[in-house]
């Protein structure tokens, strides 16, 4: 098991906490953590390029000249690739660039990730966010009375809709709820910061998957 210091919104401790072994505490696994990754930023992608060729562009229906005497090469349209205004050779068309990844490769790479920030000590656990409203400068008070700097990823209960709020507009600060907790974000982060109820149910939501 792995402790971590739990602290208040101000920065003092208030106790300490066992991580959950089987998900802050194994080997990470390099190779499966960047397959995992490539999949996620594929998966972004829109595959909305497309080019036209030399049948779908305008024009170019008649022979630009005379077989043979010109004295010039043969041509037989004014769209074909070599030609300004041309249809475009072997360009981009419409595709699909998601990846199939399996689900335990997913749950395992997210693992990996959470473990490894955890082995450096960068994961930060608030008792309570001590945010009742709306506010970016009580949100920036509690990450820098936690020593949080740097990129920071801050996961949420679904309802806390003040502290999402406050964290939002900070920079180097992605929110995100607990259920959403994905390998890409977990590396794209310095620190990880919960607060003792999410970095519970983090655990539970794993453990259902």
């Amino acid at each position: 098991m792995v402790a971590v210091s739990v602290t208040s919104a101000k920065g003092s401790k208030t106790g300490s906490l066992e991580l959950d072994s089987e998900l802050f505490g194994i080997e990470p696994n390099m190779s499966v953590m960047h397959q995992v990754v490539t999949a996620q930023l594929a998966a972004r992608r829109a595959g909305t390029h497309s080019t036209k060729t030399r049948a779908e562009v305008r024009g170019g229906g008649a022979k630009p000249w005379r077989q043979k005497g010109t004295g010039r090469a043969r041509q037989g349209s004014t769209r074909a690739p070599h030609w300004v205004g041309g249809g475009v050779a072997h360009g981009p068309k419409p595709r699909d660039y998601s990846q199939k990844t399996p689900k335990k490769m997913v749950k395992l790479a997210l693992r990996s990730a959470l473990s490894d920030r955890a082995s450096d000590s960068k994961v930060v656990v608030v008792d309570s966010w001590g945010i009742d409203a709306p506010s970016s400068k009580s949100a920036q008070a509690v990450l820098t009375a936690n020593k949080v700097d740097g990129k920071a990823l801050v996961v949420i209960d679904r309802g806390a809709d003040a502290v999402w709020k406050s964290f939002r507009n900070l920079n180097n600060v992605h929110v995100i709820s607990v259920d959403q907790l994905n390998t890409y974000d977990v590396l794209c982060a310095d620190y990880l910061v919960f607060d003792a109820e999410t970095l519970v149910a983090a655990g539970a939501a794993e453990a259902k998957k």
